[in-house]
């Protein structure tokens, strides 16, 4: 038996690095323990590479869960601005992309980097691969059984992440052992997914993969698991479906059988740039094709799309009815489409569900069934939209 900790964190990834950083520099023993031969590879990966590390305007409205009030103690106690000072006092060079999104200007390494110079100040010991087989307690101390020998401690915080990206070592561990020591799990499935179809009124887009547009995106009900919500982003069409930060985003809201519903035109009569409505009334169009006249608000390709499935593709806008434009403009506005499912866990950036809020302290994130044990992170049923809410 080795010697006794303060805090055994389980899972060497952005949150049980940052956890272990805190904590030793408060004074505390702390051992990391993970399986994987590199760590933070789910970082290292985040942004394109450069790592989307937070956003300016983090909110509770940015954070989907079953208690959405449950993030409120930890975003008042910690903001957005807390973890942007920790970035400039290891002078990383950042910048901000679209609605408020911050990235590294040079490589998501230099936040791997700081989380481990932050541990390394705390004396944090960090050690992997190893693999953990067993966490029992007894008599107020936490035991953690691994392939390398047992550890004990105070406290087991786990912080294993969640379910995307197997490939990259993602497992279900966290949620197994809350299982274990009777915690409700909310049921899991993939958040920041693109949705995938098979047929009906989404053939006619089939061929028009790689194609992008700004778009609002309206989904879920108030009777689904985390309400209804509408997005102004970019949609991204590809041969197995629908993508982009608008569909991604639309994920998290998503049930089997429910519809969405895209406004094709939306996100650019949000931007004041034309009105729907004198689009398709405007007689000074009379003699232009019906195609052209849609494709001076989006893609060439796409018109041709819509006009053709309206039978008006090479058709005068004077020789199309009222009746005929109002139809063409509802199915723009306001297409309602039924996807066939996710593209599934290796497409996933985030992980829905997890270690149900209501198990744990929201002050603490400590078990209130069993004092000692924590869950923190992505295995916690609180999951952020996309655009660095999540890191």
């Amino acid at each position: 038996m080795n010697k006794s900790w303060d805090a055994i964190i389980i899972g060497g990834g952005a949150a049980g690095l940052f956890c272990a950083g805190v904590a030793g520099q408060l004074g505390k023993k702390v051992l990391v323990l993970d399986h994987a031969d590199v760590l933070c590879e789910k970082i290292r990966i985040s942004g394109g590479g450069r790592c989307n590390f937070t956003n300016l305007h983090s909110s509770p409205a940015n954070f989907p869960s079953l208690n959405p009030r449950f993030v409120k103690s930890a975003l008042s106690r910690y903001p957005a601005r807390e973890f942007i000072k920790l970035v400039q006092s290891y002078r990383i060079a950042y910048h901000e992309k679209h609605q408020g999104q911050l990235f590294c200007d040079d490589s998501a390494k230099q936040i791997i980097e700081m989380l481990l110079s932050e541990c390394a100040k705390g004396g944090v010991d960090i050690r992997h691969p190893v693999t953990v087989q067993s966490i029992s307690h007894e008599a107020g101390t936490w035991s953690v059984k691994t392939n390398a020998g047992t550890e004990r401690a105070r406290s087991v915080v786990m912080a294993t992440g969640g379910l995307p990206v197997p490939a990259i070592g993602a497992t279900a561990y966290s949620l197994d052992i809350a299982k274990h020591f009777g915690l409700n799990v909310v049921h899991p499935r993939p958040a920041l997914v693109p949705l995938s179809f098979t047929s009906g009124e989404f053939d006619h887009l089939m061929t028009l993969s790689g194609l992008s547009l700004p778009v609002r995106i309206a989904v879920g009900s108030k009777g689904n698991r985390y309400g209804a919500c509408r997005f102004n982003e970019d949609l991204l069409l590809t041969h197995k479906g629908l993508s982009g930060p608008a569909v991604l985003q639309a994920s998290s809201y998503w049930t089997e059988g429910e519809v969405i519903h895209i406004d094709w035109l939306g996100a650019v009569e949000v931007n004041g740039s034309f009105s729907c409505d004198e689009l398709f009334n405007d007689e000074d169009n009379r003699l232009k094709l019906t195609e052209n006249i849609l494709a001076s608000v989006m893609p060439l390709r796409l018109a041709k799309a819509f006009a053709e499935q309206k039978y008006l593709l090479g058709k005068k806008w004077a020789e199309v009815s009222k009746k005929d434009r109002q139809v063409l403009k509802e199915l723009i506005t306001n297409w309602s489409v039924k996807p066939a499912g996710t593209l599934g866990w290796k497409k996933a950036e985030m992980m829905l569900g997890g270690v149900d809020t209501k198990e744990l302290d929201g002050q603490t994130l400590m078990a209130r069934k069993h004092p000692g044990l924590y869950f923190i992170g992505e295995c916690v049923d609180v999951t952020g939209h996309l655009g660095g809410h999540n890191f």
